[in-house]
């Protein structure tokens, strides 16, 4: 029945989603001209707001929960297990008061409306997964933005989404960089239950009518650890919610 709800529903979500996408695109741009960085994420943040909410159409249902009280006066890495492309619209409404950026692939950062652009401006990183280089270059100039600004980062060190949810092995190359050149980053793990199946049947079908939950863990002091230890510690305590079993 979910599956058949979704065949009704789909279009109706997805029409909602590209056009938000495609209203806010000259949105953002005119706020970075006229406002520049501040008035730009805060359009980001309201595109994000209405963009999760168009996950109501299908009957589904977010919640997210942050009992941690973590600092705004230092840079924080927020490291989460990965599901789902709609995972992304919570996680920078609701941790928007962080000034929250993501690691992402170079080629997200064209051709899509809203998203490239924010990608290109927002001050996150565009890495090529084809060229180590570029790319630790990439998180090195990341990092000393973050540590000049007190913004936070948000990775997903699984490299490519669960499509069964089960966690995968986290890798500790990205960590390493960040923490290299930011060594006063705050680690804060967030674990993502069930948006994957919003996607089990693919973009079409869309699920309908699931419950999904993301969770911000207690956070970790990169102390003397090293970003091995350090990424196996958090994976385990993000597995410990996502997959207990």
């Amino acid at each position: 029945m979910k599956k058949f709800l979704g065949y009704i529903l789909s279009p109706f979500a997805t029409a909602a989603f590209f056009l938000l996408l495609l209203i806010f695109h000259p949105i953002q741009w005119l706020c970075l001209k006229l406002g520049g960085y501040s008035a730009h994420k805060r359009s980001v943040d309201i595109l994000n707001f209405f963009l999760l909410h168009t996950f109501y159409i299908l009957g589904n249902t977010v919640t997210f929960i942050n009992k941690q009280n973590l600092p705004l006066n230092r840079p924080i890495i927020f490291v989460a297990n990965h599901q789902s492309l709609f995972d992304i619209p919570p996680m920078i409404y609701y941790l928007r008061k962080y000034h929250a950026k993501f690691i992402s692939k170079v080629e997200l950062a064209k051709g899509i409306p809203s998203i490239s652009f924010n990608l290109r401006h927002g001050g996150g990183a565009n890495i090529d997964r084809k060229d180590a280089r570029q790319s630790i270059a990439e998180l090195v100039k990341f990092a000393g933005r973050m540590k000049k600004n007190n913004w936070s980062a948000v990775i997903f060190p699984e490299g490519t989404r669960s499509k069964d949810g089960k966690v995968k092995r986290f890798r500790a190359a990205g960590i390493g960089a960040l923490i290299k050149k930011c060594p006063n980053a705050l680690l804060v793990p967030v674990a993502i239950t069930d948006s994957w199946k919003m996607i089990r049947y693919g973009l079409y079908p869309l699920n309908t009518f699931t419950p999904m939950k993301w969770e911000v863990l207690e956070p970790v002091e990169p102390g003397t650890a090293t970003p091995e230890e350090l990424m196996l510690d958090i994976e385990n305590r993000i597995r410990a919610i996502v997959d207990p079993s």
